[in-house]
């Protein structure tokens, strides 16, 4: 018993994978409190404000969640040269993200004057409600770059293992992001009421100030000296390759998820404006627990493709496991402030002199977090599993999969079920359950399987200087 218990303890990475994902779960724990007050505030503000932010803030970030991953993916790049010692390749892998934040800029400015002012209209929901999500939407598309190049820039840090930056950053854009929703939502400190509107003003604010901090925190002298980030900014077509081929299909993996939540949102719209902001506030309370398994998620990543980088396979196996053991730990107890504690999360989201009117709501919403605390185990654990397997490059497997997965367990149910069948959104969220178990019993399966533990997203060892 005890030499299992040592050998157990010298396999063991607690410390090593909390330094790294401690930053990441803070840095996303930052990015949910952005998002949870931006709920309050709107359901404070109407009921038609807070129906209408989640499909159009989900259907935003369905785009810079995409190409915001792709940007993101830079981190196992980084973090596989890091471990073998390449520093000099980590400038080139920085500047190719650089050109394609200019890419996102074309595009985002694109899809706001293009696309923002027909999405809503394809689906029945209130015309209040649709106004409301067609400005939200177009304001947040209008600052998406900000949100792909935060999330860029920043693998030059976290791809090193270096996520305290990361943190800062995300920390920074909460302080700015609270106080402007306010000031913007409400019409305070001598501020204009701009109510929905103001709210994407404040997010995309909070995207864009730390951005411009963190290029003045990477292109300094000393870290053109230790990784030419000044004197590596020619494109590179070979990198950029190699950064699409993993980097998109590891996106789309993710950004399907989202689409299909994208998908599902806008079919509970069609149950009316309760059953949607019950929604809404469910799944702001919901991200609580999942931004953080993201984080663990991103941290399990830059680990592995650590690990492989330099040849560890054991290493990046027991780095999996310690993320796992840490990250069941936190979501039993959040599952159980879920269970125990329902009235107490859904009263930040209801005015005090309104009470009565949000009764209906609370009595759904209560329902719903009982599903959430159901599926948040396994979500948490896909989250971890899937980290691993994209610190790989193990990637187009789980995209097309999850993109399987989310038709046949989320999408068509769902749309059976609200359009055909009129069921209500206690059977939309059951689908969200069975979802989730599927999704994580995939990555499991795959996961052990071991394949991923021979890849590697940088050119293997025999083939340095043989480059096409």
């Amino acid at each position: 018993m005890l030499k299992a218990l040592r050998k157990w303890r010298e396999k063991s990475r607690y410390r090593e994978v909390t330094q790294v994902c401690l930053p990441l779960v803070l840095a996303m724990s930052a990015t949910t409190v952005m998002e949870f007050t931006d709920r309050i505030f709107l359901s404070n503000y109407s009921l038609d404000a807070v129906a209408a932010a989640l499909p159009a803030g989900i259907s935003a970030f369905l785009f810079m969640a995409f190409l915001g991953g792709i940007g993101g993916y830079s981190s196992v790049f980084i973090a596989q040269y890091t471990g073998r010692g390449e520093k000099d390749k980590i400038g080139i892998v920085l500047w190719q993200g650089v050109y394609f934040i200019l890419f996102c800029g074309i595009f985002f400015f694109l899809l706001a004057e293009i696309a923002g002012p027909y999405i809503f209209r394809l689906f029945d929901h209130p015309p209040e409600v649709r106004i409301l999500e067609e400005q939200y939407f177009t304001i947040l598309c209008k600052g998406g770059v900000f949100h792909v190049a935060l999330n860029t820039l920043a693998t030059f840090f976290s791809g090193r293992g270096i996520t305290k930056p990361v943190m800062a950053m995300h920390i920074i854009g909460m302080t700015i992001n609270i106080p402007l929703d306010y000031a913007l939502i409400y019409g305070r400190f001598n501020m204009p009421e701009l109510g929905i509107a103001g709210a994407a003003i404040a997010t995309v604010t909070a995207s864009m100030i730390p951005t411009v901090i963190l290029i003045s925190l990477i292109f300094t002298r000393r870290h053109d000296e230790q990784f030419g980030v000044f004197k590596h900014w020619r494109f590179e077509p070979y990198t950029v390759k190699r950064m699409l081929q993993f980097g998109v299909p590891g996106s789309l993996q993710f950004t399907v998820d989202i689409f299909a939540f994208t998908i599902f949102t806008l079919l509970v719209g069609k149950l009316g404006t309760l059953a949607m902001a019950a929604t809404t506030v469910v799944l702001s309370i919901n991200s609580v627990a999942f931004m953080p398994s993201m984080g663990v998620s991103q941290g399990i990543s830059i680990l592995v493709g650590q690990a492989l980088g330099r040849g560890d396979r054991e290493a990046a196996k027991s780095v999996v496991m310690s993320g796992a053991h840490l990250l069941i730990l936190y979501i039993l107890c959040i599952g159980a402030i879920f269970l125990l504690f329902p009235e107490t999360l859904l009263s930040f989201f209801i005015p005090e002199n309104r009470a009565q009117d949000y009764s209906q709501m609370m009595e759904i919403s209560i329902t719903l977090l009982r599903i959430v605390s159901a599926y948040l185990l396994f979500d948490s654990l896909y989250m971890v599993f899937s980290g691993a397997l994209k610190g790989a490059g193990d990637t187009r497997f789980m995209m097309w999969n999850v993109a399987l997965f989310s038709f046949i367990f989320l999408v068509l149910p769902c749309y059976v079920g609200i359009v055909v069948l009129k069921l209500g959104v206690n059977f939309a969220w059951s689908c969200i359950l069975v979802f989730v178990i599927a999704l994580f019993t995939l990555s499991c399966v795959r996961y052990y399987q071991g394949k991923w533990q021979n890849m590697l997203v940088i050119e293997p060892f025999e083939s340095l200087g043989k480059k096409e």
